[in-house]
């Protein structure tokens, strides 16, 4: 009997304990109210890839609620711009830097992928509403800070685990592990110089690459201005008509 009131205990206290780590990040990202009420999230800065190619960037996120949410992200070098969107249906791009002016649809691993970037509040905070399980998985050390670990598991298979400052309780760290095509794809993100937008703190610095790639390896998106609830016509998530073929001559 004592190992089974042991083991109650001890699952009581993770449950608290994931029950107060996302408390405390809400609280530190600036709170429910002040979230809940940012619905237009556009920022603007630069894109930098491997090999010090940079581009312009801008990324602009529209949510009514965590399940209804759009994205669309520009990157423009020497007059060509790839596009990569969510309609809150399907995903599409045009990638001029591989030759193609028209808009293609996304595959839905892809779509799904960009449909969770969509999310204003992030995969943590929006794990209840979207029906996500969250564990706690105890400490970590990572680059010299013992964080607090938390992994978040979606209903699609998508798990993201989470690296919260044990001072500040904002991530520093966030692992993505998702399936792309049929095989199973991890992703490692750097997030720091977190700025005040309208009462919420959001990282300025996000640092992505494959999970134990060398920092050359990665890209690095700098934000250098960003602004919320502003209005954003909703033309600019759907695909574009493709144009119609042209008529035989008779």
């Amino acid at each position: 009997m004592l190992p089974a009131l042991l083991l109650a205990a001890a699952s009581s206290a993770s449950a608290q304990t994931v029950q107060d780590l996302v408390a405390k990040n809400l609280a530190a990202r600036g709170g429910a109210e002040k979230l809940a009420a940012i619905h237009t999230y556009v920022t603007k800065g630069e894109l930098r890839f491997p090999g010090d190619f940079k581009l312009a960037y801008s990324e602009t996120r529209m949510c009514s609620d965590p399940k209804t949410c759009f994205d669309r992200v520009d990157a423009s070098l020497q007059g060509l711009t790839l596009v990569q969107a969510y309609n809150g249906k399907v995903g599409w791009r045009i990638n001029p830097f591989e030759g193609r002016k028209d808009a293609a649809q996304m595959g839905a691993d892809e779509a799904r992928s960009l449909a969770d970037e969509a999310v204003i509040q992030g995969a943590l905070l929006s794990a209840a509403a979207r029906g996500s399980k969250v564990d706690y998985l105890g400490r970590e050390d990572v680059d010299g800070t013992l964080t607090y670990k938390l992994r978040v598991s979606q209903k699609d298979g998508t798990v993201y685990t989470y690296y919260l400052d044990p001072d500040v309780f904002l991530e520093i760290k966030v692992l993505e592990r998702r399936t792309i095509r049929g095989s199973e794809q991890e992703t490692e993100t750097d997030l720091g110089d977190y700025e005040l937008v309208n009462g919420v703190y959001f990282p300025f610095s996000i640092t992505s690459g494959p999970r134990n790639s060398a920092p050359s390896d990665k890209q690095v998106i700098t934000i250098k201005s960003a602004e919320a609830n502003v209005p954003v016509d909703s033309a600019i998530f759907q695909m574009p008509a493709q144009p119609s073929a042209a008529p035989h001559p008779k």
